[in-house]
């Protein structure tokens, strides 16, 4: 007899060459945390390991013929990455609408690592009018989440800009230090959860090198962990093994930012 699918979850984002990033980088975290990634693509890039020299957005009139055949799945979970343009935005507001009550995690992607701008403060309004009120966890590093709230007097107030986020409808936040060490603590990643019950810090050795798609593997093993049912501390904690696991034991390509070594990291729970 076969086995029934594992939990899947949705995910929107773009397509990344490399495999580090993007829809790869998506379904594979999220075979290795117990999901089955379903996915609708938002947008071709041109990119390697260094940067980005060009997003392409997807069809918004394909992306919802994609939701309408997946429709039929059943989605435990939804992620979202990056939005190349407001038509392929407003496509994936109205697919997550298609499936009320299920939890979305959403991972801001607004840069590359590389430097190339992937957004505009037009789209960083939008995404904050439309999708946040939608989002159950978003997941930006310090530099995205002052792109979303940047009306802060108080410098490296992560905390007050993560509160901003959340009277605007996103029910938590958890924000990641990869990119840019805390005041005073530059031996350690810090990540911090925001959500209306507690506040929660973890710590995590930083590896010396440059990593291309830590933030869609974490974002994408927190939907797994959901979708599979666990509470979302939980989930969290878990992502967070999870991916730095995936990057102690990471790729490097012959020049470039490392790879995430997500297949052979598989976790049973």
């Amino acid at each position: 007899m076969r086995q029934p699918l594992p939990p899947v979850v949705l995910v929107l984002a773009g397509h990344d060459p490399t495999g580090g990033a993007g829809l790869v980088a998506d379904s594979e975290a999220i075979a290795a945390c117990g999901g089955w990634a379903v996915t609708i693509p938002t947008a071709l890039t041109v990119q390697n390991c260094h940067n980005v020299t060009r997003v392409i957005p997807a069809d918004p009139t394909v992306m919802r013929q994609m939701a309408e055949v997946l429709s039929e799945m059943q989605v435990a979970a939804i992620k979202i990455g990056l939005l190349g343009d407001e038509a392929t935005l407003r496509a994936a507001e109205q697919i997550i609408r298609r499936f009320p009550g299920v939890p979305v995690v959403a991972d801001p992607v607004f840069k590359a690592g590389g430097g190339t701008e992937l957004s505009t403060p037009a789209l960083r309004q939008l995404f904050i009018d439309r999708l946040l009120p939608l989002v159950d966890i978003l997941t930006p590093n310090r530099a995205e989440l002052s792109q979303l709230a940047p009306d802060i007097v108080t410098p490296f107030d992560d905390t007050a800009r993560a509160v901003t986020l959340m009277s605007q409808g996103c029910q938590s936040i958890l924000v990641t230090a990869t990119d840019d060490p805390l005041p005073g603590n530059d031996q350690q990643v810090v990540h911090t959860l925001h959500s209306p019950e507690a506040t929660r810090q973890w710590q995590w050795p930083r590896l010396p090198e440059r990593f291309h798609g830590s933030g869609c593997t974490l974002s994408s093993a927190i939907a797994a962990r959901l979708a599979v049912g666990e509470r979302l501390l939980t989930a969290c904690e878990q992502a967070q093994h999870f991916t730095w696991e995936s990057l102690s034991q990471g790729f490097q390509p012959p020049s470039g930012q490392c790879l995430p070594n997500r297949v052979s990291r598989v976790v049973h729970f």
